[in-house]
């Protein structure tokens, strides 16, 4: 899901970048001394689970879990996924520091939602479940969805690819959905403090 340097019209690349740098912003200012700890836990994990990427056409699918991500870390969330975005740039070639504030920008805003659905409070146990399942896929549809709308914009020649990004991360919604499920069961049975809500 990262877009890489060369691709995007230049007002693309700078609409990305001040939205994601104000964002930013806002979350390091509200970022407390013992929130980093988890803050870099976080950002290990989106690191390594976008690590992997399964080629499809002329784009690539891979793991992401914004959902779960934003869901523990709230607003703190760009701050993870934009350093891990940042080492994944500079280090293999992922993206690229042009296109870091769009791609943290399509994979960081969505993950706020993860945030505004463990908010609901909820104790229906399969009502719980379903919740869970909608933390993992809805971020990652928005981001699917925000990903083919930057590549639409980009100008008609891409709509094609943005089709097909879109398409390829269908499957990649219900395993993340799954996958943060049973994680978020497995927190709420071994370290619930993890669940309260980052003010």
């Amino acid at each position: 899901m990262h877009i890489s340097e060369g691709v995007l019209k230049p007002e693309i690349l700078i609409a990305g970048a001040i939205v994601s740098l104000v964002v930013s912003i806002y979350a390091l200012k509200k970022l407390k001394n013992e929130e980093i700890p988890l803050v870099a836990v976080f950002s290990a994990l989106f690191f390594l689970a976008s690590f992997i990427h399964v080629p499809i056409g002329p784009t690539s699918v891979h793991l992401i879990l914004n959902g779960i991500i934003g869901a523990i870390l709230g607003t703190r969330a760009f701050i993870a996924i934009l350093i891990a975005l940042l080492l994944q740039g500079l280090l293999f070639g992922y993206g690229g520091v042009s296109t870091l504030g769009i791609n943290t920008l399509n994979l960081a805003l969505p993950s706020l939602l993860g945030f505004a659905i463990i908010s609901l409070h909820v104790d229906n146990a399969i009502l719980k479940k379903i919740q869970y399942f909608l933390i993992g896929f809805l971020p990652i549809s928005l981001s699917a969805l925000f990903l083919s709308t930057t590549l639409a914009l980009n100008g008609e020649s891409f709509m094609v690819a943005a089709e097909i990004a879109f398409m390829a991360h269908v499957p990649i919604m219900f395993l993340e959905g799954f996958i943060t499920m049973f994680a978020l069961l497995f927190l709420e049975k071994v370290y619930p403090k993890i669940l309260k809500q980052i003010k």
